[in-house]
C-alpha cells in the first residue's frame, strides 16, 4: 500500500518512515522509507539499537529510558534529533510517534512512525509563500486548472474584475475578454499545459467591468506542477500596462512626428515651382501623417500680384461674400476611389478656382491663422479634418487640410501641433517661391530689355547670335553681346563676360552694356573705347559709382575713420570683374578693329580655309586697369565667317581651353551653311556642358557694299568745290534712281562742304554710302568738331548745321587719325510724299 497510494496523495509531500522495535529493544523490523530516511539499508538496521545507532551521545541514556518506558506499554510522540550512523553527529530533526505492540507470542514490543520535520517546514513555508504571493501581490495572479478554469485567483485580480476572489473560482477567459482576445488566450494556455514552455509579455486588450476605456494587461504564464511531477494546472501573472501602453504610443507618435520633420525639412522645398512645393508637402503627410489631403492657394499668388491677399490685415476685411479666390494645386489619398479631404459636396477639383464660404471652418482658418476642425462628411468616410492656414512671415499664402477615414486614430493636441509646423514649413517654401518668382520675372525683363533683338541687321553683315544662361534655373546671368550702329554704316560688335554669375552679374551687364553704347556713339576707336569702359568697372564698386583718391600731402594728413575701412574692404568685395572684345566692322573696305580685353580671341573661316583664331592681344581684364589697349586690323574676305563667343562655349572643368578652341575650330567646317544653322551646329558639336556657365555666340558673315552703293571723290581746296560737290551728288543720286533725295541732298552737301573750306583743314574728301539708308560724308584734315549754336537775328550765317539737323535724319562728327568726319543721313524713299516742314521747324532755324 506504501508503494501504491495515488497521485496527489499527501504523501507526496512529506516523509514518512516506519520501524519496529522486538521485546529486546533492539530492530526488529526496517521500511524501505526508513532506509530513504535514514540513508541505511535494511540488512544494516535489523538487529541493531536504535538508541545507540542514531542518536547524539548525550540523548542516550535518556533514550534507552524512554524506550524501557515503550515496551512497558505506554506511548510516546516527540521531537528526536537524528544522525546517520557514520555521518555528522547531528543530521535532522525527527517527530517519532511510538505505539507499544505485542507479538504474537504475548511479549512487548513498539511501532514507530517517523516524520521529517524538515518536510513539514519545507510545507508550511511554502504555503506561507504562496499565501503571501496571491494576497499580499500588487499584481493579479490567477490558478488555471487543467480544464482552463479558474481555480484560485488573489484580491488584485478581483478588485480589477470585480467582487470578491472567491467568486472568480470555475470562470472561464471568456468572461474576461472579448470573443478575439479570449480565444487568443485560450490557445495560448493550451499550448503551455501541453508542452510546459512559458509565456512572457503576453499582451491582451479588454475593458474592466463598468469602464469603457481599453486598458492593456501583460501576462506571464507558466505551467505548475505537483509534487510528483504532475502537470496541475498553469499559473497566470498579469500587469496592468495601460499607461505603459499609451507613453509607449505617445513615444511612438512623437518618434513619427519627428521623423515627419525630418522628412519634410529634406523633402519640402527642393523646387522653388509653388505647385512642386505643394505637392512635396503632401508626398510628406501621407499616408504617414493622414489619409486625405489637399492645399489650396490664393490665386493672386500665383498670378504673380505684389500685394497677395492673403496678409491678416486683409483677410480681417474679407466682405461676408467668403474668401478670396483659391485655386486647388494639390490632392494626395492614401485609400483608394477615396473622396477629397472636405465636408462639403461641392469638392473643387484639382486646379479648380473657389472660394470659401464666409462662415466655413476653412474661411476662419484664412481669416484668424489658428487651425480649425471641420466637421465629418456625413457619409462616414471623413471623421477628423484639420483645416491648417498656411502662414509665412505674418501672410497667409493658402490652406491645407489633413483628413483621417473612419479605422484611423482621430487628431490629437499633439497632431494638431504638428499640422500646424507641416505646414508653415510649406508656406515658408512657397513664399520664397513667391518671391524668388517675383525677383526672377524683373530680372529677366532687365536682362531681356538689355539683349540686342533676336535678328538684329546691320550694313554689309549677316548676324545670328545665341544667349544661354549658365543658371537654367534663374536664366539669369553676366554674359552679353550687343550689335551698335555706327556712323558710315560701320557696325560695332561687342561681346563681353561678367565674372560671377545671378543677379549681380547681370546688373553689372546691364550697366557695362549701357556703358559700351554710350562710348560707341561718341565714334571712338575700339581701343579707345575699351580704356574708357575700364574706368567705368572700376567705378562700379565704389559708392556713387566713382573712385576716390586720398591726399596725403598739401593739404594735410586725413587719417582714415574705422568705417571708412570697412567700407573700403566691402568696397574690394564688391569689384567688377569683366572680359571683352569690341570690334568695329567698315563695309565698304571689309575691314575690322578689334580690340580686346582680357577676351578669348575671335574665330575666323574664309571662304576655302580653315577656321583660325585671330591674334589680337588679349588685355587686361575690364575693372583691373593701368594697362592700355591694342587694335589690331584685319580686312576680312567676302563670304568670311567671325564669331565672338564667351568662355561657356569651350571652357569646362572636363577639358582645358585648349582642347575647348580646337573643338570650335573644328565645328566652323562649313561656313557656307545658313547663319543660324551653323549657330546651332556649334551648340549641339560642342561639349558645353551647359549649366557650368553662361555661354553668349555672336556670328556675323561679312557682306561688303558693292563698288556701286559707294560714291567716293576728293575735292581741292577752293571755292568752286562746292559746286563741283553738289554736281557729283545729283549725278550720284540720280544714277541709283535717288531723285526725291536730289534736292536735300545737295543743300545739305553745300553746307558741309562750305563748312570744310572755312573752318577746316586740307583736301576735302566726299562720299555717299548708300545700304538701308543714305549716308553722306565730308573729311578733312582739321580737328576742330563743329559746334551747333543758334544763330542771332542779325547774322548771316551760322545756320548750317542746323539746317541739316533739321533736314537729316541723324549727323555728327568723329575724330579720323587725319582729321576729322562730318556726316549726315537720310532716309530712302519708300514711296510715300516726303512730309512738309512746319513753319516752326523752319523759323527753328532763325
Amino acid at each position: 500500500m506504501w508503494q501504491s497510494s495515488p497521485p496527489g496523495s499527501i504523501y507526496d509531500y512529506i516523509r514518512v518512515a516506519s520501524f519496529s522495535i522486538g521485546p529486546d529493544g533492539l530492530i526488529e523490523q526496517w521500511s524501505r522509507r526508513a532506509a530513504g530516511l535514514f540513508g541505511v539499508p535494511a540488512d544494516k538496521a535489523v538487529g541493531v539499537d536504535p538508541v545507540e545507532a542514531f542518536m547524539p551521545a548525550e540523548l542516550r541514556r535518556d533514550g534507552h529510558r524512554r524506550v524501557g518506558e515503550i515496551l512497558d506499554g505506554k506511548e510516546w510522540t516527540g521531537l528526536v534529533p537524528f544522525r546517520i550512523p557514520g555521518g555528522d553527529p547531528v543530521h535532522g530533526l525527527a517527530e517519532i510517534y511510538v505505539m507499544p505492540s505485542e507479538t504474537g507470542t504475548g511479549e512487548r514490543a513498539a511501532l514507530c512512525i517517523v516524520v521529517d520535520v524538515r518536510a513539514l517546514r519545507h510545507i508550511e513555508t511554502d504555503l506561507a509563500a504562496s499565501q503571501a504571493i496571491f494576497g499580499q501581490s500588487p499584481f493579479g495572479f490567477v490558478l488555471f486548472g487543467t480544464d482552463l478554469t479558474v481555480i484560485r485567483a488573489n484580491q488584485r485580480f478581483a478588485t480589477v474584475f470585480g467582487g470578491q476572489a472567491a467568486d472568480h473560482r470555475g470562470r472561464t477567459v471568456d468572461d474576461y475578454l472579448s470573443r478575439p482576445e479570449a480565444d487568443r488566450l485560450t490557445a495560448t494556455l493550451e499550448r503551455v499545459l501541453e508542452t510546459g514552455a512559458s509565456v512572457t509579455d503576453l499582451q491582451l486588450v479588454g475593458t474592466a467591468p463598468g469602464d469603457s476605456d481599453n486598458r492593456h494587461w501583460s501576462m506571464n504564464l507558466y505551467r505548475v506542477h505537483s509534487g510528483s511531477g504532475r502537470p496541475i494546472g498553469i499559473a497566470g501573472l498579469a500587469t496592468d500596462v495601460t499607461r505603459r501602453h499609451i507613453a509607449a504610443r505617445e513615444a511612438a507618435s512623437a518618434r513619427r512626428n519627428l521623423a515627419l520633420l525630418n522628412e519634410a525639412s529634406a523633402r519640402i522645398g527642393n523646387s522653388l515651382d509653388l505647385e512642386t512645393t505643394a505637392r512635396e508637402l503632401l508626398d510628406v503627410a501621407v499616408p504617414g501623417f493622414c489619409d486625405l489631403a489637399s492645399v489650396d492657394l490664393y490665386q493672386g499668388l500665383l498670378t504673380g500680384d505684389d500685394a497677395p491677399p492673403g496678409s491678416w490685415d486683409s483677410l480681417r476685411q474679407e466682405s461676408v461674400g467668403g474668401s478670396a479666390e483659391l485655386r486647388r494645386v494639390a490632392l494626395a489619398s492614401a485609400v483608394s476611389d477615396a473622396l477629397p479631404a472636405t465636408s462639403a459636396p461641392d469638392t473643387p477639383a484639382l486646379g479648380a478656382v473657389h472660394r470659401f464660404s464666409y462662415n466655413s471652418p476653412c474661411a476662419i482658418a484664412l481669416r484668424t491663422g489658428q487651425v480649425e476642425d471641420v466637421p465629418g462628411d456625413g457619409r462616414g468616410f471623413v471623421q477628423s479634418t484639420l483645416a491648417v492656414p498656411m502662414v509665412a512671415h505674418d501672410t497667409v499664402v493658402g490652406l491645407v487640410q489633413f483628413s483621417r477615414t473612419k479605422g484611423s486614430e482621430p487628431f490629437g493636441e499633439r497632431d494638431r501641433a504638428l499640422a500646424t509646423e507641416l505646414a508653415a514649413r510649406a508656406a515658408v517654401c512657397i513664399d520664397n517661391a513667391r518671391l524668388y518668382r517675383r525677383e526672377h520675372e524683373r530680372a529677366l525683363i532687365l536682362q531681356r530689355s538689355l539683349l540686342p533683338p533676336g535678328d538684329p541687321v546691320a550694313a554689309g553683315l549677316d548676324i545670328a547670335c545665341r544667349y544661354l544662361p549658365g543658371n537654367t534655373a534663374t536664366e539669369v546671368g553676366g554674359d552679353w553681346f550687343d550689335v551698335i550702329e555706327l556712323p558710315g554704316h560701320r557696325t560695332a560688335l561687342v561681346v563681353g563676360d561678367v565674372m560671377g554669375r545671378g543677379l549681380r552679374a547681370a546688373v553689372a551687364m546691364g550697366e557695362l552694356r549701357t556703358a559700351v553704347r554710350t562710348l560707341a556713339l561718341l565714334d571712338l576707336e575700339p581701343a579707345e573705347v575699351l580704356s574708357a569702359l575700364d574706368e567705368v568697372a572700376r567705378g562700379l564698386g565704389t559708392p556713387g559709382g566713382g573712385t576716390s583718391s586720398s591726399d596725403g600731402f598739401g593739404g594735410g594728413t586725413q587719417w582714415p575713420s574705422r568705417a571708412a575701412h570697412k567700407s573700403r574692404e566691402a568696397d574690394l568685395s564688391e569689384v567688377y570683374l569683366a572680359t571683352c572684345v569690341y570690334a568695329v566692322y567698315d563695309p565698304v573696305t571689309r575691314r575690322c578693329t578689334f580690340a580686346n580685353a582680357g577676351h578669348l580671341p575671335p574665330a575666323v573661316v574664309e571662304p576655302g580655309e580653315p577656321a583660325m583664331l585671330l591674334d589680337v592681344p588679349p588685355g587686361m581684364p575690364l575693372g583691373v586697369g593701368g594697362e592700355p589697349f591694342e587694335e589690331v586690323e584685319v580686312e576680312l574676305k567676302e563670304g568670311a565667317l567671325l564669331a565672338l563667343y564667351t568662355d561657356g562655349l569651350v571652357e569646362s572643368r572636363d577639358h582645358p581651353l585648349d582642347e575647348g578652341l580646337d573643338a570650335l575650330r573644328g565645328a566652323l567646317i562649313e561656313p557656307e551653311r545658313p547663319l543660324e544653322d551653323v549657330c546651332d551646329h556649334v551648340l549641339t558639336t560642342l561639349d558645353t556642358r551647359h549649366g557650368e556657365d553662361d555661354i553668349a555666340l555672336l556670328m556675323a558673315r561679312i557682306r561688303g557694299l558693292s563698288a556701286d552703293a559707294v560714291g567716293d571723290w576728293r575735292l581741292p581746296r577752293e571755292p568752286r568745290s562746292v559746286g563741283r560737290a553738289r554736281e557729283l551728288a545729283r549725278g550720284q543720286l540720280l544714277a541709283w534712281d535717288l531723285g526725291e533725295l536730289v534736292d536735300t541732298t545737295e543743300l545739305l552737301v553745300s553746307e558741309l562742304v562750305t563748312n570744310a573750306l572755312r573752318y577746316g583743314e586740307g583736301e576735302i574728301r566726299l562720299r555717299l554710302l548708300r545700304d538701308r539708308t543714305l549716308v553722306c560724308e565730308v573729311w578733312d584734315a582739321g580737328l576742330v568738331q563743329p559746334r551747333r549754336r543758334r544763330a542771332r537775328d542779325t547774322d548771316e550765317g551760322g545756320r548750317g548745321l542746323q539746317l541739316v539737323g533739321l533736314l537729316s535724319v541723324a549727323w555728327g562728327s568723329r575724330r579720323t587719325p587725319r582729321g576729322k568726319t562730318v556726316w549726315f543721313e537720310l532716309a530712302l524713299p519708300d514711296g510715300e510724299p516726303v512730309a512738309e516742314r512746319t513753319v516752326e521747324q523752319l523759323l527753328s532755324m532763325f
